[in-house]
């Protein structure tokens, strides 16, 4: 891929380009990203070294040594964690990333009590923050705006990396790569993640992790991709025309029974309501044949996964949570690890642990 420079592009002509032909903008001379913004960043070279890294420092993380090893190498870093968007479990699982590497961190979460509420734009907030910090890890409700962020630092006196933690209902990279890496563990002693079937089932027209998800999933061979929704719901004609352009085996159905059988991983999501137009428009929506219970289980075949990006309502019981192909909590564990080995690529200590792995593991 070649490298390219945001100093010499505008941001008219860079936020009209098709996402591909952003990526080289984003990337180091050695291929690792410095902005990470979108899912088609990541080619399977690059996804195989982030999840055999994600491998490295978990199997680092424990021994005390190791978790002092991992805690030295970037604690002259700061990371800045913006999320004008409310969330948890990402804000916790990037924190808990930087604990690992001893990245310090600082928080805006309410924007009500920045600068912002008094008025001022949030290109000079970002703007602010980069003066503090080396990494700015944001999540949005705004499509578009970790780009435009990415832009305005790239272009500024002191362009540090920005991290999309979530992006309105466009993309969520790192939720993507946590759900590539469960796959690869899961399936690494069963033939590895090639000649599978994903199914995908919800609220997939409104889902940013099933978007980037079906990306990176495009990088894995033979990888059939079904997607099961209520037509209302289902998978926007762009994902679809990215499947096709690639060659990838697709369909979209709304019979949720018939595809179980057929599924070596099965990605369910809740209906994103909070993207409503009108209020209570989801709620005229019948999802309830796109739940996951124990009759649903037993259609399930043995070596299969079941995933969820969380939070979850009703669509999965917890009747299910004890099977141990229900994997949703070690999914979301796995998001811990591979922010953390994307922050160490980002901040170029990934060798260091390589290394470190190689000599005493």
């Amino acid at each position: 891929m070649t490298v390219k420079r945001m100093v010499d592009i505008s941001w008219e002509t860079f936020s009209a380009l098709p996402v591909e032909q952003k990526t080289p903008y984003l990337t180091q001379p050695d291929g690792t990203p410095f902005h990470t913004l979108f899912a088609q960043q990541f080619d399977l070279p690059l996804l195989d070294r982030l999840t055999s890294l994600a491998t490295e420092i978990r199997g680092i993380a424990k021994t005390r040594a190791g978790m002092e090893f991992l805690r030295e190498q970037v604690n002259h870093k700061r990371a800045m964690l913006y999320f004008s968007q409310p969330s948890s479990r990402t804000f916790l699982s990037f924190l808990s990333a930087c604990q690992i590497l001893g990245v310090q961190t600082g928080e805006v979460r309410d924007t009500s009590t920045s600068s912002e509420f008094k008025g001022e734009s949030r290109e000079d907030s970002v703007r602010t923050f980069s003066s503090y910090f080396d990494m700015i890890i944001m999540r949005t409700p705004e499509k578009g705006l970790a780009e435009n962020t990415a832009w305005v630092l790239s272009n500024s006196d002191r362009p540090i990396p920005i991290l999309n933690a979530g992006s309105g209902q466009d993309q969520h990279p790192t939720q993507a790569l946590l759900d590539i890496y469960t796959l690869v563990r899961s399936f690494e002693q069963n033939g590895g993640l090639r000649d599978r079937t994903v199914v995908f089932v919800g609220d997939l027209a409104r889902g940013r992790t099933v978007r980037s998800l079906s990306h990176l999933l495009t990088n894995y061979p033979n990888i059939r991709q079904v997607f099961i929704a209520p037509p209302p719901l289902q998978i926007g004609d762009d994902v679809l025309a990215s499947l096709r352009a690639r060659g990838v085996e697709h369909r979209c159905s709304d019979d949720f029974r018939a595809a179980i059988p057929e599924a070596d991983a099965i990605y369910m999501t809740r209906v994103q309501d909070e993207w409503d137009k009108v209020k209570g428009e989801s709620a005229r929506i019948d999802t309830t044949r796109f739940h996951f219970g124990l009759a649903q289980l037993a259609l399930l075949r043995p070596h299969a996964i079941l995933m969820h990006p969380l939070p979850r309502r009703e669509e999965i019981s917890t009747d299910v949570d004890r099977d141990p192909r229900a994997v949703y909590w070690r999914q979301m564990r796995n998001g811990m690890w591979i922010r953390t080995a994307l922050i160490a690529m980002i901040f170029g200590c990934n060798k260091r642990i390589h290394d470190y792995y190689r000599q005493n593991l």
